[in-house]
């Protein structure tokens, strides 16, 4: 999972490479932005079956020659593990549909991947099928594992003190659902985890937390919105960073807040609203920038990580132009898309393997490019709009039409 991501209009709403909470007890491991304070009880989230769902084209319509389909098969064959044991929150799969397809995967020759989704997989449009694609990279900025002169920025790990639980003066018949973040104070006293503010202000200082250190703050503040990256030392050894866990603070995107004053947009001294333009904006301003960060209340926390590339919500890696996040209400992750885009890098098959704050409802997606200058130029500048078809197992649109689970199906 991602704490949120990257996108062009940027950061109007943050793909956080993101681990599922611990099971069981006070995780110290939280999803992204939970609320400080327990919400009222409300009307559980939209799926995929209550937005409603229509039968797609037949996959064998769909253009799948070309390299793209390759690559999904692999991501997807790598997803199988995952999609055999976990629940599919949009309503739409169970863990016995995936069988078939999982089964043959392994074995499958790359050279007809094409063949492979159109034998095993049917489509289906989840509400209007409008898709809006944003895009997000695995960064690599300068750090070093200790502190010395050029950096000076902490990246920190995973505190200690940061549980789960309800605040004392909670209800008891309004403590449903996932409990807030938070820490317990002096007193005992249930309440929110540092803000940025307060942590760049020293809250976490001399506690040993510190798992490298950056050179730059506003690299390292654009990091956290992906939430995980490299870090490049002075000797060329690379540090793997991954998301450990977030404050529990609410997200704010710098990008609204921008175009909110004025400062996104084509007029005279305004800037782009891209990921380049943001950074450029703050660079040029060092202490209204430095405001405008702190604005951001949520701090994401770090632990190493080694393999072959960064994690995603799904529990594997997630691969350059194969790997989607999606919401896992809408799309069953470990599930192909066919995306339709106006913008050809977008164009083709993925595969939905994370999550992040921002990509929420039906048909909002954020793409993966890798590591390295082109996938960060890519990905800050990515918006693309188009349609989306989720592939699902054979035979899932006629189960859930004869089980009377699709009514929302031919909405």
């Amino acid at each position: 999972m991602r704490p949120a991501l990257l996108l062009a209009p940027l950061i109007l709403a943050a793909c956080t490479i993101i681990p599922p909470a611990r099971p069981g007890g006070s995780a110290l491991v939280p999803g992204p932005v939970a609320a400080p304070t327990p919400a009222p009880t409300s009307a559980p989230p939209p799926t995929a079956l209550s937005t409603g769902i229509m039968p797609g084209p037949a996959v064998a319509s769909l253009p799948l020659a070309g390299a793209r389909a390759p690559a999904a098969l692999r991501s997807f064959a790598e997803s199988c593990r995952a999609l055999l044991a976990r629940g599919d929150g949009s309503g739409l799969t169970r863990p016995v549909d995936w069988q078939a397809p999982c089964a043959a995967a392994p074995g499958w020759p790359a050279g007809d991947a094409a063949g492979f989704f159109t034998r095993y997989f049917e489509t289906v449009r989840v509400g209007d099928g409008q898709a809006f694609v944003t895009g997000y990279y695995e960064p690599e900025i300068a750090g070093a594992r200790t502190r010395q002169p050029g950096f000076e920025v902490p990246v920190y790990r995973l505190p200690p003190d940061l549980v789960r639980a309800w605040p004392f003066e909670t209800p008891f018949d309004q403590r449903t659902g996932q409990r807030p973040v938070g820490r317990f104070d002096a007193d005992g006293r249930f309440v929110p985890y540092f803000d940025r503010a307060q942590i760049q202000d020293g809250a976490l200082a001399g506690k040993g937390l510190e798992l490298a250190w950056a050179a730059d703050p506003i690299e390292l503040f654009f990091l956290e919105i992906q939430g995980s990256g490299r870090l490049i030392a002075p000797d060329g050894t690379v540090i793997r960073i991954g998301y450990a866990g977030q404050n529990g603070q609410p997200y704010t995107a710098i990008g609204q807040l921008m175009r909110d004053a004025g400062l996104i947009g084509a007029g005279p001294g305004q800037n782009s609203g891209s990921m380049q333009g943001i950074m450029a904006w703050l660079r040029a301003h060092p202490d209204e920038g430095r405001a405008m960060m702190r604005a951001n209340r949520s701090v994401v926390f770090f632990r190493e990580v080694s393999g072959d590339g960064p994690v995603g919500a799904l529990g594997v890696p997630v691969r350059a132009q194969a790997s989607l996040a999606a919401d896992p209400l809408m799309v069953p992750l470990g599930a192909p898309v066919w995306l339709a885009t106006d913008r050809t890098e977008t164009t083709g098959l993925w595969i939905a393997q994370d999550t992040g704050g921002a990509i929420k409802g039906a048909n909002r997606f954020d793409s993966f490019w890798g590591a390295g200058p082109t996938a960060r130029l890519i990905a800050g500048g990515m918006s693309a709009r188009g349609n989306a078809l989720v592939l699902v197992p054979a035979g899932t649109l006629a189960r859930l039409v004869g089980t009377g689970a699709a009514s929302a199906a031919r909405k």
